[in-house]
């Protein structure tokens, strides 16, 4: 195993590269490293698996600053935040892009088991856990599969463009996740 640092930095700029926009090309970025190909899959696997990495932090952060601004607590606070995640990665230019240059590596990393769900159902499974430890929330089913259900309801409708759907259909996932949490979505 390479030493952590030497990973970090490669996870660092692919991460920079995703963010700009751009294309990940495990050559130019080996160049960039001043290592060899072969070094750099040793550090962080093939190109698909550095990308899922830089997704699964991304879902990370995104869903940290979520969780930071989402008010109140309970279903609303779970609602709030929910929307706060979906109407952020929708609107995110390099997701964007990504989603544009590369539809199909995007939707199996982010609709097949993996890096990306684990992150996001795991964080879920935490905030539904804490809110129903502080009494605010009442859940029919562990908080473990209800955070992987509601992350998987919301890629599915979040990524409907990827699967022939026109735009995200953001509306209806917060309607089936508000379903999931026993209570009715109050709508603008």
């Amino acid at each position: 195993m390479p030493p952590d640092a030497d990973r970090r930095r490669a996870i660092d700029a692919a991460t920079r590269i995703y963010l700009e926009g751009l294309p990940l090309d495990m050559s130019s970025l080996a160049q960039e490293l001043s290592v060899g190909r072969a070094t750099l899959y040793r550090w962080v696997g093939n190109r698909e698996e550095l990308l899922a990495i830089v997704l699964a932090e991304a879902t990370e952060r995104t869903y940290r600053w979520a969780i930071d601004r989402a008010p109140g607590s309970g279903a609303d606070f779970v609602l709030d935040f929910v929307e706060r995640v979906m109407r952020t990665v929708d609107a995110s230019p390099p997701l964007r892009a990504l989603t544009k240059r590369e539809p199909l590596l995007f939707a199996r990393l982010a609709l097949m088991p993996g890096s990306i769900e684990t992150v996001s159902a795991r964080i879920m499974a935490e905030m539904l856990e804490r809110e129903e430890a502080a009494g605010t929330l009442t859940l029919a089913l562990s908080p473990t599969v209800l955070g992987q259900a509601i992350v998987r309801i919301c890629d599915v409708h979040l990524y409907a463009p990827l699967l022939g759907g026109e735009t995200a259909q953001i509306d209806t996932a917060l309607d089936l996740v508000a379903l999931l949490l026993g209570v009715s979505r109050r709508h603008p």
